[in-house]
């Protein structure tokens, strides 16, 4: 008995250890230990004890690094208690699911064979990859993070983060093989896969695309509560705050207020910022701010699709609109079956749509920035295929969902890999925090403090050029991932 539980526990606990190793905790080398300590588990396991094990290690990975979605559930909301411990055990444990199936695999499929710790890192890697895009995809928690302020965040220009959450996944299994190898020869070959991407990332260029002119930019953080945001009564001090901390600034080129900072539609925006916007375009600053917008929908013009959007309002034209929604948070999946049930736990929810066709870079003097919305900048793909039409990136969010929760640090941590990958500067303005510049190093430049009103000034550059991830994407990582899962086939082959 003790033996059954055992296992499970170790594997809950091995599974809390990448939250530790990704921000605000940062102790990176607990993202090695963490697959190494799974892979040991589910060795000379039956399919049936591999799942169950995955189960337990997914409930320690998202329990710990999503517990976040409890606060935006109880604190927004007038969800009990109990049902609020709920649905977020729910949501933990659904996610879950997806690291019991790649146990259940493992033992199936790839142990039992010398190279099956080559193989584990593979299916691994294939997992990261199914969660960016399954059911819409939730692209969080992924080893390679660990790998920023490491040598190995060199490689991440040139394979993204797939690449280095595979060198992460891919140590942590060697690290497992020189525990459990019987063979001296096992042992080096073990130490070698590890050490090599270390040693290798040396050699690796620190920069791979070239400066521009530089942009000075403010970043205007207005902290405005969750509670009072979409109350009609508090838009015209919640607009007057803006207008004011907006008023306070000098000259820059852009300003960026965040996510839904205005929380009205533009037309009912104008009695109160008309002027200002005016004036603005009158100096030549360009304001960028996030705001719904109502858009007459294609295949029924009677008909408008509301969307979480990002425009232009001064010194230029464009609006980019939101392409991937938080479940539950700005659309409700199954509409017709569930809007009673969230109507009764007091739940919020929002009905924004997807845009109906592609979305453009916006434009400002000349410049062209690629847009993120909130969790958008958690898609390494999305994010690249814009950055590379532009010369900055741009994300804003408004993390008080989440209130002093580990996310806003997790969420700081994904856009600093995304200035990293794509080589450019990127602005990342919020609510109540983390408002930040990041360079293409993904190092925070400039910050302002958090949770409360501020205005952060400074500048970036403009970056031309492509690094290698731009150009190549995903493939070097899937390939590679595939070439260790065929070694697998290879390994049992041979020992049959």
């Amino acid at each position: 008995m003790i033996q059954t539980l055992r296992d499970p526990l170790l594997a809950l606990l091995a599974g809390t250890l990448i939250t530790a190793a990704l921000a605000p905790f940062e102790l990176w080398p607990l993202a090695w230990l963490s697959p190494a300590a799974f892979y040991l588990l589910l060795r000379n396991r039956s399919s049936k004890a591999g799942g169950w094990l995955g189960w337990s290690y997914g409930l320690g990975v998202f329990g710990a690094g999503v517990s976040w979605v409890f606060v935006s559930i109880s604190e927004h909301s007038a969800t009990p208690l109990p049902i609020a411990l709920l649905l977020t055990g729910l949501f933990v444990a659904g996610l879950a699911t997806l690291f019991a199936l790649q146990g259940w695999l493992f033992c199936r499929f790839l142990d039992r064979n010398r190279y099956s710790w080559l193989a584990f890192a593979g299916l691994w890697w294939l997992f990261e990859w199914l969660r960016s895009w399954l059911l819409t995809g939730f692209p969080w928690l992924y080893l390679g993070y660990a790998s920023l302020d490491t040598p190995l965040q060199s490689w991440a220009p040139l394979g993204g983060v797939w690449l280095t959450s595979l060198w992460v996944a891919l140590g942590g299994s060697a690290l497992a093989a020189l525990i459990h190898s019987r063979t001296t020869r096992a042992r080096i070959i073990a130490a070698t896969v590890f050490s090599l991407p270390w040693l290798s990332a040396a050699l690796l260029p620190t920069s791979w695309t070239d400066n521009g002119k530089p942009l000075t930019v403010a970043l205007v953080q207005a902290d405005i509560s969750q509670a009072a945001k979409w109350k009609r009564d508090q838009l015209p001090g919640i607009l007057n705050r803006y207008q004011q901390l907006t008023r306070t600034i000098e000259n820059p080129e852009l300003i960026i207020w965040p996510e839904t900072s205005i929380p009205a539609l533009y037309r009912n925006s104008l009695p109160y910022l008309g002027d200002l916007f005016q004036q603005l375009d009158e100096r030549g600053i360009s304001l960028i701010a996030g705001l719904p917008a109502a858009v007459p929908d294609k295949n029924d013009p009677s008909q408008y699709r509301f969307h979480n959007s990002l425009a232009v309002l001064s010194g230029g034209a464009g609006i980019y609109h939101k392409q991937r929604l938080v479940p539950f948070g700005e659309y409700l999946p199954l509409e017709g079956l569930l809007r009673d049930m969230v109507a009764f736990f007091n739940l919020p929810a929002s009905s924004f749509k997807l845009p109906q066709g592609e979305q453009s870079n916006l434009r400002i003097n000349g410049t062209r920035l690629a847009s993120a919305i909130c969790y958008e900048i958690a898609y390494p793909e999305l994010v690249r295929r814009a950055a590379r039409e532009s010369e900055v990136l741009l994300t804003v969010s408004n993390d008080t969902w989440f209130g002093h929760s580990i996310a806003p640090d997790q969420h700081m941590q994904i856009a600093q890999m995304r200035a990293l990958e794509n080589g450019r500067w990127l602005i990342r303005s919020t609510n109540n925090g983390i408002s930040a510049l990041v360079n293409p190093q993904g190092q925070i430049t400039a910050q302002a403090p958090r949770y409360q009103m501020a205005v952060l000034n400074g500048t970036v550059q403009t970056m031309q050029g492509l690094t290698p991830y731009q150009q190549l994407g995903v493939w070097p990582a899937l390939i590679l991932a595939l070439g260790l899962l065929f070694s697998a086939a290879i390994g049992r082959r041979r020992t049959e």
